[in-house]
């Protein structure tokens, strides 16, 4: 519900309006200018209606106090006939709009309404500028991350998007080969024409056929009318055919002679008919290993991979993970009305060196759930998933490994994690006690015993 602020020094209008429209705002009312600027430091208000004349005070001055404190309200003035210059004023101001006394009350909720409009749409255009500004922050075409392996990928889609040639995406499932499609099209020289996409793994291959292709009325039972395929409505534009690793291999033999003659025929049609059409594949599956098999058209691999683009799983980027979490922390926050500050370092160590079986997919779950859950400012090492704590799904890498050997002594063990945690985190002390789940005082007195 939006709240309302009404300011007028007459207590009989401040009444009338508050009974007015009281079952659709939460109201407030102020009979002079330093209550009403109280109200708005304290409270959300969405809509003031301002009486140009408060008494001894200038309404235009209000007005602009108002603005300062929240630019954001939506300001409507009320005024008597012969002030409407003053209002006209008050609008170049920042006012809204202005409606005159005595007050018609469906002329005045017809011009809240709008105000409502006004509100939602300026609400959306700032989600939208964020989103735009997190894009820039944390990466590029809504792709978040600034490893070398993505900057990479950046580097193929800004060679890529604006020629014409089929592109072939692969990646382990949830690394976001729907973002980088989106990324080639809306970027490109086709972003004005259609993008599509289907899911040939989620239809079965006795429609997938007719989804691609379309078919004209009679083609079967059940045609009860033409209708047009996914390829078809692409004309022009970009069709992402995803999990193309799944098709049915006839149906990858039809698929073939579109992009090779650029025409299809519908089924139950006589004539073909010419598209043009940029295909973009992408699958989690080794086509070179499903053409090996007999599972994929050879000719249809490589007519699809001019280009190919190899999305890294999670645990190839891992100088990413934070910056993923930073951005799925703030998007959450937003979403349900939270205020996480972040997570703590033993919870990122964790995250950092943990293997992803689902890439960015279950990191964004994972921090969704620990958001959800969470009650304090950070997400904690005990707010994430115990399959997280468990060490097999710990990835290691080779330069974490330290030679021990039976029957070396405990302290010379001791010195050794110690020396190369530190060396691991660039001398970080703070960071290497949580890590090594002992206190700072404790770390230092054992640095100077190993004279590290």
């Amino acid at each position: 519900m939006f709240k309302l602020l009404i300011i007028d020094d007459e207590n009989s209008i401040c009444s009338s309006l508050s009974f007015a429209l009281e079952d659709n705002y939460k109201i407030f009312t102020s009979r002079n200018s330093r209550e009403a600027e109280d109200i708005i430091l304290k409270e959300t208000i969405n809509i003031v209606l301002l009486d140009l004349r408060l008494g001894d005070e200038d309404g235009l001055e209000i007005l602009k106090r108002i603005k300062n404190i929240n630019k954001e309200v939506v300001v409507i003035i009320m005024t008597a006939f012969g002030t409407i210059e003053s209002s006209v004023k008050a609008m170049a101001e920042g006012a809204f709009y202005y409606i005159t006394k005595p007050i018609n009350i469906e002329e005045l909720n017809l011009l809240l309404l709008k105000c409502e409009e006004y509100i939602e749409l300026n609400s959306k255009i700032k989600h939208l500028s964020n989103q735009i500004n997190d894009n820039s922050m944390y990466g590029k075409y809504n792709i978040i991350g600034k490893s070398k392996k993505i900057l990479g990928v950046f580097d193929i889609i800004d060679r890529v998007k604006d020629i014409d040639i089929n592109i072939l995406v692969t990646g382990e499932s949830g690394t976001g080969k729907d973002l980088v499609a989106r990324a080639i099209h809306y970027n490109g020289k086709r972003k004005d024409k259609p993008f599509n996409v289907i899911n040939c793994s989620a239809i079965p291959d006795n429609l997938l056929e007719s989804e691609l292709f379309g078919y004209k009325k009679g083609a079967f039972t059940g045609a009860v009318e033409d209708k047009k395929g996914i390829i078809e409505s692409s004309n022009g534009g970009t069709l992402f055919l995803d999990e193309i690793g799944d098709m049915d291999i006839n149906l990858q033999t039809k698929l073939l002679r579109v992009i090779q003659e650029k025409e299809i025929r519908p089924i139950g049609e006589s004539h073909s008919r010419n598209v043009d059409v940029r295909f973009i594949a992408a699958t989690n599956k080794d086509l070179k290993e499903e053409v090996k098999k007999n599972r994929f058209r050879q000719d249809l691999y490589y007519r699809l991979n001019v280009i190919d683009i190899q999305l890294p799983a999670l645990r190839e980027r891992k100088e990413d993970i934070a910056t993923l979490i930073e951005y799925f922390i703030k998007k959450f926050n937003s979403k349900m009305e939270k205020s996480v500050k972040g997570i703590t370092a033993k919870a990122l160590h964790r995250l950092e060196n943990y293997y992803f079986h689902g890439n960015i997919r279950e990191l964004q779950n994972i921090i969704e759930r620990a958001i959800v859950l969470n009650e304090g400012q950070y997400i904690e090492l005990e707010d994430l998933p115990e399959e997280i704590l468990y060490k097999e799904n710990i990835v290691q890498e080779e330069n974490d490994l330290i030679p021990i050997y039976v029957g070396e002594d405990m302290k010379s063990i001791e010195k050794k994690v110690i020396e190369h945690t530190l060396i691991k985190y660039e001398g970080n002390r703070k960071r290497t006690a949580e890590i090594l789940n002992i206190g700072e005082r404790t770390l230092r007195y054992k640095i100077k015993e190993y004279k590290l």
